[in-house]
């Protein structure tokens, strides 16, 4: 079996950043990709990646079958929101499992909400995204975006084999495309792909990560 390496490994701490400086870009002006407006926060940062990282994803929409199409959720999280989301997991986590330790408790939280010290969407090199139809209709996946246990367990897993046969042959397509375009996928998060950051330096054995933090638009 594959080793699941989370973002709370402190090798991926560790990985050396060599700042690029690239530009944000702002997906909703890329035709080619469509962005959901869920997650849209006051300066739009939700829809903001790295110049690299919006050219793979057009490169990625061309890779799927016709009809279908990216539909990215979130992309760059700032600093003080990744901050909110990792202190509710590490509540959650107590409150079902007082019995653990407060390290097991901050590795079991990472496993599905990273550490805003490591965390890739703070640099603007990753996104969530699913696939749909050219109308918008969402295609299954086998759980929706950002599900998280208890509800998900490890169906969210990227690898999981506890979702229909149809949700895992589209889970397929999606990783066919990404990771045909550079992208590297977080294997307890089926939506979440990054390029450029710690942890795609880490798996793909890059000397460095291209992008550190990154201030939202505005």
């Amino acid at each position: 079996m594959t080793e699941i390496v989370l973002l709370s490994d402190p090798r991926i701490a560790r990985t050396p950043v060599k700042e690029r400086g690239e530009p944000l870009v702002d997906l909703r002006a890329i035709e080619a990709i469509r962005v959901d407006p869920r997650l849209a926060d006051e300066r739009g940062a939700y829809a903001h990646v790295r110049l690299s990282v919006a050219d793979r994803l057009v490169a990625a929409q061309t890779r799927l079958p016709q009809g279908l199409r990216l539909l990215v959720v979130e992309g760059l999280r700032p600093r003080e929101l990744q901050e909110r989301y990792f202190a509710s997991a590490l509540t959650r986590m107590r409150a079902g499992h007082p019995d653990w330790d407060q390290a097991r408790v901050h590795t079991e939280a990472a496993a599905y909400v990273s550490p805003p010290e490591v965390a890739p969407h703070v640099s603007g090199g990753a996104v969530d995204l699913t696939l749909c139809t050219e109308s918008g209709a969402e295609l299954p996946m086998g759980t929706e975006v950002n599900a998280s246990p208890p509800e998900a367990d490890e169906a969210c897993h990227t690898g999981s084999t506890a979702i229909p046969a149809q949700d895992a042959a589209n889970r397929r397509l999606l990783i066919t495309a990404m990771t045909a375009t550079g992208f590297v996928n977080y294997p307890t998060e089926w939506w979440h792909w990054s390029y450029g950051d710690r942890y795609w330096a880490f798996t793909t054995g890059a000397a460095y990560a291209r992008y550190g933090m990154c201030e939202p638009p505005g």
